[in-house]
C-alpha cells in the first residue's frame, strides 16, 4: 500500500473515531434508564425525553454544522464537536437532577453532527476506488461504540453484585448509571487530540479558492500524477454552480429540476434509515429484550449480541460495498429488514401472558407481590393488557420498577424466534441502509452544495430518529411491541419501492462522474 493510501486510511480512521464516541454516547444511556428512572422517579415521557434529548440537540446543531463546515472548514468543526462530546459526558456523569441530565444529553446531541461531518470529510479525501470502504468506517466505528457500551453496561451491572473493596470505594453500586455515562469522557478526549493530526479538506480548500493548499493536501492522499486532474474537476464543479453561495441559493439548487433524482434518493434514504426503528431498538436495547421475558441480567446479556451482530455485518458491508455495489446491497438489505421486522411482529403478536401461583412464590422479594393473586387464572393476549393489569393491582411505581421480573415470570412466547428476528433486523440494517446511506450522501452531491446538502438530509434523518426515540417508551406502553414492528416495516416497504425505481449505482465513479450520471439537463 502506497504512502498516499496509508494516509487516506489514517485520516479516515481518525475522523471516523467520532462514530465510536457517537455509538458509545447513544448506547450507554440504554443501560442507565432503569437506574435514572428510579433515582429521579421519572414517568414514560421523561424517559423518552432523555432518549430524545440528543435528537433535539442534533436538530439544532446540523444547520450550524453546515454553516460552520463551509465557513471554517470540516476539520475545525469536527474539533468543536469533539469538545462538545467531552463536556456532555462530564455533565451527564455529575448531573444532580433530571433537568441537568437532560441539558447534558441535549449538548451531546449537538455533537451527533459528527457523523455528517465525518462522511463529508472522508468522502472528500478518499480515492474513488476506496471511498465506499472509507466512508463506511464511520458506521463500523458506531457499531464498535454501541457494542463497547453494551459490554461496559453489562460489566458494571455485574460488578454491582460484588463486594470487592474497589467496587465499594468507587461507589459502583450507588452511582452505577453515573459510571455508565462517565466512561465516554476518555474516548472523547482522545479523539479531540487526534483531530489535530488530520489535514484540511481539499474540496473545502478549493471551495475557498486556496488551490495551492488543496494541492498540498491532495499530495498526501492521491498519486502525484492525479493531483492536477482532481483539482481541475473540483474547480469545475464549483464553477458550474451558482456563485451566490448563500444558504437559500444552495437549497434552491438542491431542489432544482436538474437534481430531482438526487433529491428523491437522498430524501427517501434519510426517512427510511431511521424509520426502520433502529435507534429505538439500540437506545432501549435492554428494555426491548425485557419484553422477551428474559429478566434484567439476561436482557443486558442479550443486548451484547445486538452489538456483536452489528459489528459482524458492518464489517461484511465494508468488505463488499466496493465489489457488489451500493444499489444491490441497499435493495436486498431493505427487503431483509422488512422480513425481519415481520418476524418480530409475529412473535410478539402470538405471545400470551399469565400469572401463576408458582410465579408469585418466586417473586416474594417484591413488596406486596401477593396482590398478584387477583390475576391468577387470567390470560392476557397482549403485553399492553398485561402491563395495565399489573399496574391496576401493584400500582404504577412497582409495575415500572419490577417490569422485567413480571414479564420474565409471566410471558409465554417464542423468545428464540423473536430474538432471531431482532438480530436479523440488526444485521440487515448494518449490512445495507445503515452504512450505505452515508456513502451515497457523500457521493451524490456536487462540492458547491455538499456543505449544506449533507447536513440538511442528515437533519431530516435525525428528526425522524429523535421522534422515534421520544415516542418509543410511550408506544411500548400503549401500542405494544407487535404493532410497533409492523409500523416500522410498513414505512420501510414504501421506501423500498421508491429506491428500487430511482437509486443509481455509483461504485468506482469519481464524484464528478456521479454528478454527470445523476443530474438532469
Amino acid at each position: 500500500m502506497g504512502s498516499y493510501k496509508k494516509n487516506a486510511y489514517l485520516y479516515s480512521t481518525i475522523v471516523a473515531i467520532g462514530g465510536f464516541v457517537f455509538g458509545l454516547d447513544a448506547a450507554l444511556i440504554s443501560g442507565a434508564f432503569k437506574f435514572i428512572t428510579a433515582e429521579f422517579n421519572l414517568n414514560e415521557w421523561q424517559v423518552g425525553a432523555l432518549g430524545f434529548g440528543p435528537g433535539i440537540g442534533v436538530l439544532i446543531a446540523l444547520p450550524l454544522a453546515a454553516w460552520s463546515s463551509n465557513k471554517y472548514g470540516r476539520k475545525a468543526t469536527l474539533k468543536v464537536i469533539a469538545a462538545m462530546y467531552l463536556i456532555s459526558a462530564l455533565g451527564s456523569a455529575f448531573a444532580p437532577s433530571f433537568v441537568t441530565l437532560f441539558a447534558a444529553r441535549l449538548l451531546g446531541g449537538l455533537a451527533f453532527s459528527s457523523i455528517t461531518l465525518a462522511a463529508m470529510y472522508i468522502g472528500e479525501i478518499a480515492p474513488a476506488e476506496y471511498r465506499g470502504k472509507l466512508v463506511s468506517m464511520t458506521q463500523i466505528n458506531i457499531v464498535f461504540g454501541l457494542t463497547a457500551a453494551y459490554f461496559i453496561n453489562y460489566w458494571l451491572l455485574s460488578m454491582t453484585n460484588s463486594d470487592a473493596e474497589w467496587v465499594v470505594t468507587l461507589g459502583l453500586k450507588e452511582y452505577t448509571w453515573r459510571w455508565m455515562l462517565g466512561i465516554e469522557i476518555v474516548p472523547a478526549l482522545i479523539w479531540f487530540g487526534l483531530l489535530y493530526m488530520v489535514p484540511k479538506s481539499p474540496a473545502w480548500l478549493v471551495y475557498k479558492g486556496k488551490i495551492d493548499e488543496a494541492k498540498r493536501t491532495l499530495s498526501k492522499v492521491v498519486p502525484e500524477h492525479e493531483i492536477v486532474d482532481h483539482v481541475e474537476d473540483m474547480k469545475q464543479s464549483v464553477a458550474e454552480s451558482n456563485q451566490d453561495r448563500s444558504v437559500g441559493t444552495q437549497m434552491k439548487e438542491i431542489f432544482s429540476k436538474k437534481m430531482t433524482i438526487v433529491t428523491i434518493v437522498a430524501f427517501t434514504m434519510a426517512i427510511v434509515q431511521q424509520s426502520t426503528g433502529i435507534n429505538a431498538v439500540l437506545t432501549y436495547a435492554p428494555t426491548v429484550m425485557e419484553q422477551l421475558g428474559l429478566g434484567e441480567q439476561a436482557a443486558f446479556q442479550q443486548a451484547i449480541w445486538i452489538g456483536l451482530v452489528s459489528i459482524l455485518f458492518t464489517i461484511l458491508s465494508l468488505a463488499l460495498i466496493d465489489k457488489l455495489g451500493r444499489r444491490p446491497m441497499m435493495i436486498s438489505g431493505l427487503i431483509w429488514v422488512i422480513v425481519s421486522l415481520g418476524i418480530c411482529a409475529y412473535g410478539f403478536g402470538s405471545a400470551k401472558y399469565e400469572v401463576t401461583h408458582e410465579a408469585i412464590a418466586e417473586m416474594q422479594d417484591i413488596p406486596d407481590v401477593n396482590k398478584l393473586t387477583a390475576l391468577v387464572g387470567q390470560q392476557f393476549a397482549t403485553d399492553i393488557e398485561f402491563k395495565e393489569a399489573i399496574k391496576g393491582v401493584m400500582g404504577d411505581i412497582s409495575a415500572r420498577d419490577n417490569s422485567s421480573v413480571f414479564l420474565q415470570k409471566s410471558a409465554v412466547l417464542n423468545a428464540t424466534l423473536i430474538l432471531i428476528g431482532i438480530l436479523s433486523f440488526i444485521a440487515a440494517f448494518h449490512f445495507s441502509v445503515g452504512p450505505i446511506m452515508w456513502v451515497l450522501l457523500s457521493e451524490i452531491f456536487p462540492i458547491s452544495v455538499r456543505g449544506i446538502a449533507i447536513p440538511f438530509f442528515a437533519l431530516l434523518s435525525s428528526t425522524i430518529s429523535a421522534l422515534t426515540q421520544f415516542l418509543f417508551p410511550w408506544q411500548l406502553a400503549n401500542m405494544g411491541a407487535s404493532t410497533i414492528f409492523l409500523f416500522y416495516g410498513g414505512i420501510v416497504f414504501i421506501g423500498l419501492i421508491i429506491l428500487y425505481k430511482f437509486l443509481p449505482e455509483t461504485k468506482n465513479l469519481t464524484i464528478e462522474e456521479i454528478q454527470a450520471k445523476l443530474q438532469r439537463k
